[in-house]
Order: structure tokens, then C-alpha cells, then sequence
């Protein structure tokens, strides 16, 4: 891992973005983003394979990162990471980009599957909320920002599962920034309400970007600007709930 050297009087500042999966995807943009700006990035998800693809992407272009493969339900596995992250330097920003976009009819799905997508989305995200909270209270500084869909707003037929999940973090969210804005820490909720241009619904649906027309999906740089911009707002006029759409998305 490059970054600033040990003895060398700078601090070195880390942005820890968790729900990194696709090289072409959300987190890895974001990850790349905040490694562009001099900050290391932590890149955390279920695939060693394709977190080191993320970490040579990100080096490729002089940015520093770091893989630090987990499962975003698993306590002590958000634990153990950020007890590294803490060895490592200053965490600033933290990242929750989890999800679980599972959708059935409601007579087919089953409790399994709806407590699963809940423990991906709010869990996680209190679990990680909470750790990075811990951690950047001492300094009485930093950034936490939570990943929202269009199910954090509503409900749609046959997303029982995901709307519950991402309304449950957008309420986390809520009350984490309510808590810890007045000690220093910036909260925020993007609300993510389109397609993502990336490697995920590309795949599921490959002429998605022909049918929605030029810039009808949310490109992921874009998306990764917004966040970025989030970080770099002063403390006198801190956005808590930003939505980000194509221009012709309705809503």
C-alpha cells in the first residue's frame, strides 16, 4: 500500500467505502474518487478477487488503497477491519454502499429472504454507522454516507423485502445525523432513484442504456462526485438527504 510514510509528520487519511463489488460499479467510482483526492482507499466486500481488481485499478491511476474483504452482516468483521483501519491512520469519510435489490411477488417470497435483505441494508449499515461514529468521535471529525434507492421513499409492488431494508437505513441514517452532527460528524443519505449506469444492471439488463437514451442512467462517476462533494461541504450548510436522478427520470 502506498500513502504518506511513516515519520514523515502528515497523518495519513483514509476513506473506507464498504459494498465494493464490479470494477465498473458504485463503490469502486467512489472508492477511485476519494483516492484521486489523497485519501487511502479501503475497498470491503465479499470478493477478494474483485477487490484487488478495484485495488490495481486504483493504483494504476497513483492512488493508494487497500483491500479489506468482509461481510457487511457479520459484527465482527466490520469490527476487526476498522481496528485495522485505526492502526492504519485517520479515518475521514466512511462509505455504506451495501445492498440487497431482491425483489418477488409477495406470495413467493419468503422470510428468509426479507430478514436477509434487511441484514444487508439496515444492519450492516447501523452496525457500520456505529463502529465509524466510535472511531471518528475522537477526532470530532469525519464523513459517514449511506447509499438510499427509491425504496427508501417507497414502496412498490413486489418489493416488500427492499423497500423495508432501505427505509429501515434511511431512518438509521436519520438518527445517526441527528446524534453526531452536533459533535462534528457529518451524517448524509443519497438517495440513488434511477438506473445505474454500471456492471450490475448492465448485465441483468443489456440494452437498458439503448432504451433510456443518452444519459438516461445515473453514471457512476457522477454518482461518485456527488459523494465527494458531500465530504468537501462546510459545517454551516451540511446537506443531510441528497437524491440523484437522470433528467429524464420521473418522480
Amino acid at each position: 500500500m502506498t500513502g504518506n510514510e511513516t515519520g514523515s509528520g502528515h497523518e495519513t487519511k483514509l476513506a473506507w467505502v464498504v459494498g465494493v463489488g464490479a470494477l465498473h460499479g458504485t463503490g469502486a467510482a467512489v472508492a477511485q474518487r476519494f483516492a484521486n483526492e489523497g485519501l487511502t482507499a479501503v475497498v470491503t466486500g465479499r470478493s477478494p478477487q474483485r477487490l484487488a481488481e478495484v485495488v490495481r485499478a486504483i493504483e494504476a491511476t497513483g492512488g493508494a488503497a487497500l483491500a479489506a474483504p468482509g461481510d457487511v452482516t457479520s459484527e465482527r468483521d466490520l469490527i476487526d477491519i476498522l481496528a485495522h483501519i485505526d492502526n492504519i491512520g485517520a479515518l475521514e469519510v466512511g462509505v455504506y454502499n451495501a445492498g440487497s435489490a431482491r425483489w418477488a411477488p409477495t406470495l413467493e417470497l419468503d422470510s428468509a429472504s426479507f430478514e436477509d435483505a434487511w441484514r444487508v441494508c439496515c444492519l450492516g449499515g447501523f452496525i457500520f454507522g456505529r463502529e465509524v461514529a466510535r472511531s471518528m468521535l475522537a477526532r470530532g471529525r469525519g464523513t459517514i454516507l449511506f447509499t438510499g434507492a427509491t425504496a427508501s421513499l417507497r414502496g412498490r409492488p413486489q418489493f416488500a423485502a427492499f423497500a423495508a431494508a432501505k427505509a429501515g437505513l434511511r431512518m438509521v441514517s436519520q438518527s445517526l445525523a441527528r446524534e453526531f452532527q452536533p459533535q462534528g460528524l457529518h451524517v448524509a443519505h443519497v438517495v440513488i432513484d434511477g438506473s445505474i449506469h454500471g456492471e450490475k444492471v448492465l448485465t441483468r439488463v443489456p440494452d437498458l442504456a439503448d432504451r433510456k437514451g443518452p444519459d438516461g442512467m445515473l453514471q457512476i462517476e457522477a454518482i461518485a462526485d456527488a459523494y465527494w462533494y458531500l465530504h468537501q461541504q462546510h459545517r454551516s450548510a451540511w446537506t443531510h438527504e441528497l437524491d440523484l436522478r437522470p433528467f429524464a427520470e420521473s418522480f
